[in-house]
C-alpha cells in the first residue's frame, strides 16, 4: 500500500499546500465564524425568553422529549407523510449533513486536541480508510438529496415551495449547501490528483472519480498542486460563512425546528390554552403577547408549504394561507426588533400584520398542524389572534349574531330552550330525562341535532339504536346548552367558559356514568377542554356564573364508539349482510384528526353489509367539510366550497368512481355542510348524504323485515 512521503502513514495532511500564515488565518476566521454563530444564537434564545410564559410545561421530561425529537428527525417520519420523495430527499440531506459535521468534528479533535496532548494522530491507517469511505458515501447522498431539492424547486417548480415569503435566502440556503457538498469533492479530487493518486485513496471513491475527470479534462498533477490552495480556501471560506450565517436566516431552522419538536404539545389544537380572568390582559395586541413557543414556531417554519397545500380555506380561495400567517408574524417581529413601526397584529381593515378576514377564514380543522413536519402549532397562534378580534369588536356580523344567540338563549340557533327536546316528539318511545333519573349514559345531543330538521332525523335514528340495544340513557332537555367548542375557536373565550360552567353545573346535578355525544365537536371539548377550565379564576366576575370548582371529568365517548361495542355484543342483531350499497366515508376533523378515532365509524359501516370504498384523502388526511371554526356561520364566496370539493372527490376520485351511492358522515356539521354542497355543487342526482346512524337503522329494519318474512314462511309451511 502506498504511503504519503511526508509521514510514511496511510493518511492525508489536513493543511496540504497551506502555509503557516494561511493556517493562522483559517483559525482566525473559524474563531470569528463560531463567535458570530454563538452570538446570533444567543440573541435568538434571548428573544424567545422575552416571550410570554407558555401555559403548558413544554420542557417536562426533557430527556425523553429530546430522544423522541431525535427519533422523529433522523427517521424523517413526518416528512415522508404525504410526500415520500420529499421525505427521502430530506433524509439524504440530513444524514449527509450530520455525517459531514461529525467528520469535521472528529478531524478537529484529532488536530487540535489529541495531537497536541499525545504527539500522535489517530487519523491514520484503518481508521482513516474507514473514515474516508463513510464520509465519501454519505457526502454523495448529501449531494444527491440537494440535487433532488434543486430539481423540485427550479425544474419541477413544485408549487407549495413558492409563496409570498419565498426570497433570496431560500436560494442561498439550498445552493450554499449544494456548493459545499460539490466543493468538498472538487477539493478532494484536486488533492488526490496533485498527490499522484495514492493507492489507498481509492476508498474515497467519489474524490478519486473527480480526480480522473479533472485529469481527463487536461489538469496535470503540477497544475492540481498549484490549484489546490485556491480550491481549499474557496471551500473553507464558504463553510465558515455558512456557520456564521446559521442564526441570521433560514439555516437557523436546522436548530429551531428540532427545538420546536422537542417543545411540542401532543394535545395542541384539540386543547386550547385558556386566558386569564383579568380583563386588562391582551391576547394579541402586540408581538409581546405571544408565548415563547409561538415565537419559536415562527422561526421553525421552513417555508415548505405543506400546511398551505392541505388547508381547505386556501383551496377554497379564501385569504388564509397558514404558512404566510406564521411568516408574516415572524417578519413583523424582526422588523420591530430592528426598530420598525408598530402596527396592530390583527384588525378589520387598515394596516395590520394579519387581516381579520384571514383569521375568520380558518376552519380549525388542524390539517395544517397535522401536515407540519416541525410541529408548528398554527391553531394556537390563530386562536390568540381571533381572541384579539373579539376583544376589539372586529368580529364578522354573522359570528356576532351567533354569540348573541348563545348569550340570550343558550344555543347557536337563538331558539327557545324549551324547544330543545321537541325532536323526540315523533318517537314511539319516551327518552329518559337525565335530570330526574340516574342513567348509564348521559347523552349530550347538541344544537344541530336538537334544532335543525335534517339533523333531527339523525338524532331520532340514534335514539332508536339506543332503544333497540337496550341502552340506559337520558338527555338534559331544556337544561342542555351549547358546549362552546366552536365559539372558543373563533375567539370568544369568556362565552366558552360561561357555557362550560352552565353545563358542568348541570352535569354535577345528574347521576350518570358516562357521557356520549352526537357531535365530534362536543366530544372533543368535553374530553380535552372542560377538565382544563379553572372556573375558580372567574368566580369573582359578577358577569359570569360559573361553578366554584373545576370539573373532574367523566368518560366521554362519541356515539360511534358506543354503538360499535353494541354491535360487537350482538345487541342490534346485525349479521353484516343487510345492505348492499357502495359507499364512501368522510372522516370528521374533530373525531379523526383531533382524537384519532378512525375505526369505529368504519366498523359500523361494514356491519351494515355496505361496501366501503375509501376516499383518496382519508383518516388524518381527510379534507374538512368547511363547517369547523365558525365556518358553519360565516359567509364566504368560496369557489368551489370545501364541501363541493369533497363531494366531487367522492364521485370522481374514489376507486369505485360513479358507483358510489352514499356519502357517509358521522358529524351534524358535516351533514349540514354536505347537504348544502350537494345542492350548490350539482350533486343531487349523483350521491346521497347519510349519517351512519341512519344507515344502521335501515340495516336494523332490513334485518327485522327479513326475520319477519322468515317467520311468516315458517308459519305457511
Amino acid at each position: 500500500m502506498a504511503v504519503l512521503a511526508q509521514s510514511g502513514q496511510v493518511t492525508r495532511p489536513t493543511f496540504w499546500g497551506i502555509g503557516p500564515v494561511g493556517k493562522a488565518a483559517f483559525y482566525y476566521l473559524a474563531a470569528v465564524a463560531v463567535a458570530v454563530f454563538l452570538l446570533g444564537s444567543y440573541r435568538r434564545v434571548r428573544r424567545y425568553a422575552r416571550g410570554r410564559e407558555d401555559p403548558q410545561d413544554r420542557l417536562a421530561d426533557l430527556p425523553g422529549r429530546v430522544l423522541a425529537a431525535a427519533r422523529n428527525t433522523l427517521t424523517n417520519a413526518s416528512l415522508r407523510d404525504r410526500d415520500v420523495v420529499a421525505g427521502v430527499m430530506h433524509a439524504l440531506v440530513v444524514w449527509g449533513f450530520l455525517t459531514l459535521l461529525i467528520a469535521t468534528t472528529i478531524l478537529g479533535i484529532d488536530m487540535d486536541i489529541y495531537r497536541p496532548l499525545t504527539g500522535e494522530s489517530f487519523f491514520v491507517g484503518d481508521f482513516y480508510l474507514s473514515y474516508s469511505l463513510v464520509v465519501d458515501a454519505m457526502g454523495l447522498l448529501f449531494v444527491v438529496g440537494l440535487g433532488v431539492a434543486i430539481y423540485r424547486r427550479y425544474a419541477a417548480r413544485e408549487g407549495r415551495l413558492w409563496g409570498r415569503h419565498t426570497s433570496l435566502e431560500d436560494d442561498l440556503f439550498v445552493w450554499t449547501l449544494f456548493l459545499l457538498g460539490v466543493g468538498g469533492y472538487l477539493t478532494e479530487g484536486v488533492r488526490i490528483l496533485g498527490q499522484n493518486y495514492p493507492s489507498f485513496e481509492t476508498v474515497s471513491f467519489v474524490g478519486w472519480f473527480v480526480a480522473l475527470v479533472l485529469e481527463g479534462a487536461g489538469m496535470t498533477p503540477g497544475l492540481a498542486r498549484a490549484a489546490y490552495p485556491v480550491a481549499w480556501w474557496a471551500h473553507a471560506v464558504l463553510a465558515l460563512a455558512f456557520v456564521a450565517a446559521v442564526p441570521l436566516g433560514k439555516p437557523f431552522h436546522m436548530l429551531s425546528s428540532f427545538a420546536n419538536v422537542v417543545a411540542s404539545d401532543d394535545d395542541a389544537g384539540r386543547r386550547l390554552p385558556g386566558v386569564p380572568a383579568d380583563l386588562e390582559e391582551t391576547s394579541a395586541e402586540s408581538i409581546a403577547d405571544f408565548t415563547w413557543k409561538e415565537l419559536l414556531d415562527q422561526d421553525a417554519c421552513t417555508k415548505c408549504g405543506r400546511c398551505s397545500s392541505v388547508c381547505p380555506a386556501t383551496a377554497a380561495g379564501r385569504p388564509l394561507d397558514p404558512r404566510d400567517v406564521i411568516l408574516d408574524l415572524k417578519s413583523y417581529r424582526e422588523a420591530r426588533d430592528a426598530g420598525g413601526e408598530e402596527v396592530p397584529i390583527v384588525a378589520d381593515g387598515g394596516t395590520s400584520v394579519v387581516d381579520a378576514e384571514t383569521m375568520e377564514s380558518c376552519l380549525s380543522c388542524m390539517a395544517c398542524m397535522d401536515a407540519c413536519p416541525v410541529e408548528i402549532e398554527h391553531l394556537t397562534s390563530f386562536t390568540r389572534m381571533n381572541r384579539q378580534l373579539v376583544d376589539q369588536g372586529d368580529v364578522d356580523r354573522h359570528l356576532q349574531d351567533v354569540f348573541g344567540n348563545v348569550m340570550r338563549q343558550g344555543n347557536t340557533f337563538g331558539e327557545p330552550q324549551r324547544a330543545r327536546g321537541e325532536w323526540t316528539d315523533p318517537l314511539s318511545f319516551d327518552v329518559a330525562d337525565a335530570r330526574e333519573t340516574s342513567v348509564e349514559y348521559l347523552w349530550y345531543v347538541g344544537d344541530y341535532p336538537s334544532y335543525d330538521d335534517r339533523n333531527r332525523t339523525v338524532a331520532r335514528a340514534l335514539a332508536r339504536l339506543f332503544e333497540e340495544a337496550g341502552v340506559d340513557y337520558g338527555i338534559l332537555y331544556e337544561d342542555e346548552v351549547y358546549d362552546g367548542n366552536d365559539v372558543r375557536r373563533v375567539g370568544e373565550e369568556f362565552l366558552f367558559v360561561e357555557q362550560a360552567g352552565r353545563l358542568v353545573e348541570t352535569f354535577e346535578d345528574c347521576e350518570f356514568e358516562r357521557v356520549v355525544c352526537t357531535d365530534p365537536h362536543s366530544f372533543n371539548t368535553f374530553e380535552n377542554e372542560y377538565p382544563e377550565v379553572e372556573f375558580a379564576e372567574f368566580a369573582d366576575d359578577p358577569m359570569m356564573e360559573v361553578p366554584e370548582e373545576s370539573w373532574d371529568g367523566a368518560p366521554v365517548f362519541h356515539w360511534t364508539q358506543v354503538v360499535e361495542d353494541l354491535v360487537a355484543e350482538g345487541r342490534l342483531g346485525l349479521c353484516g349482510d343487510e345492505l348492499d350499497y357502495t359507499v364512501t366515508y368522510h372522516d370528521p376533523c374533530h373525531l379523526g384528526r383531533y382524537n384519532d378515532e378512525y375505526e369505529a365509524p368504519r366498523e359500523l359501516v361494514r356491519a351494515t353489509g355496505c361496501e366501503l370504498v375509501e376516499m383518496p384523502r382519508n383518516r388524518n388526511d381527510s379534507f374538512c367539510c368547511g363547517g369547523g371554526g365558525g365556518g358553519l356561520w360565516t359567509d364566504f364566496d368560496d369557489d368551489p366550497k370545501p364541501s363541493e370539493q369533497r363531494l366531487r372527490e367522492a364521485v370522481e376520485d374514489t376507486a369505485a368512481g360513479g358507483a358510489i351511492e352514499k356519502f357517509v358522515v358521522a358529524c351534524p356539521m358535516c351533514t349540514t355542510m354536505f347537504e348544502d354542497g350537494r345542492k350548490t355543487g350539482g350533486f343531487e342526482d349523483d350521491i346521497d348524504i347519510v349519517d351512519i346512524a341512519e344507515l344502521l337503522v335501515e340495516a336494523v329494519e332490513t334485518r327485522g323485515a327479513d326475520v319477519a318474512a322468515d317467520a311468516d314462511s315458517d308459519v305457511s309451511v
